[in-house]
């Protein structure tokens, strides 16, 4: 039985780590390549990066520190890929064949594609035969409307038609290979995962789903595994704030007898 995998989520908001709150309320937390060196010694399995800038502008604000300024989705990605130690995904912001190739040929070895699938269906079958359907990550996006959960584009601006259990299977018939579920509602609010969202796409698909939005313990995790058939769990805010919180993690659900890889007591010990 494969094990489940324990994904952070770095958010980067105009070159600038940040901290979301329903897709609306960010805080700056600093400098991205720093994070993404932090994570590989806490041996996270994988690592998602979503660029949710809304414009081209790019500015790390770290000149006056010494450190080289990046202007540029792609050097930036240059940049968290020589200090990454597992694999990454990048999404955000991709529109084209040419700009998933780019993200790869930069380090990037999934890509996580969100409103572009929306807008043209087609666009997945065609980036899952140019570069396959294990580096094709769907990302979807949900937000409650009038007690129904719904899939919203553009950074969770725009309402659409699809419910997200059909819009997971269409995907999956398109040809993603596997699909990030994030809850709007529960983005930074530490109340642990909508697991009836969960429950309804992971019981509708059999590509591998990455659960995302509110977790604020380890014990949300659990829930998550025990409770659906996700086969990763992801999360943003909480590994920000914890020091060495991948190992704990890992750790906590080991202690319960969950399938994740053991805890790395080496990395304990090279981060402490």
């Amino acid at each position: 039985m494969k094990k489940a995998r324990i994904i952070p989520v770095l958010l980067l908001r105009n070159g600038r780590l940040v901290q979301s709150r329903q897709f609306c309320r960010y805080q700056i937390l600093g400098n991205p390549v720093s994070a993404v060196r932090r994570l590989s010694e806490w041996a996270a399995d994988e690592l998602i990066y979503l660029d949710i800038t809304r414009d081209d502008h790019y500015d790390m604000r770290r000149d006056d520190l010494g450190h080289p300024n990046r202007h540029d989705i792609l050097e930036i990605v240059e940049d968290v890929s020589r200090e990454a130690l597992m694999p990454i995904a990048v999404g955000g912001r991709i529109r084209s064949l040419e700009e998933i190739e780019r993200r790869l040929a930069a380090g990037a070895d999934k890509v996580c594609i969100n409103s572009k699938a929306l807008e043209t269906p087609e666009f997945v079958t065609a980036a899952a035969r140019e570069f396959g359907s294990q580096c094709l990550i769907i990302s979807i996006d949900v937000k409650t409307t009038k007690g129904e959960h719904r899939v919203m584009a553009e950074g969770g601006i725009r309402l659409t038609c699809w419910l997200p259990e059909r819009w997971a299977k269409r995907v999956e018939e398109l040809g993603a290979g596997e699909i990030l579920l994030n809850s709007i509602d529960r983005d930074g609010m530490k109340t642990g995962y909508d697991l009836q969202l969960l429950r309804e796409v992971t019981e509708t698909v059999t590509i591998p789903v990455i659960a995302c939005g509110g977790v604020g313990e380890w014990a949300h995790f659990v829930e998550a595994l025990e409770q659906t058939k996700v086969d990763a769990v992801a999360a943003a805010n909480i590994f920000h704030y914890t020091d060495q919180s991948v190992v704990f993690a890992r750790q906590y659900l080991h202690e319960r007898k969950l399938n994740v890889r053991p805890p790395d007591v080496l990395a304990v010990g090279r981060t402490a």
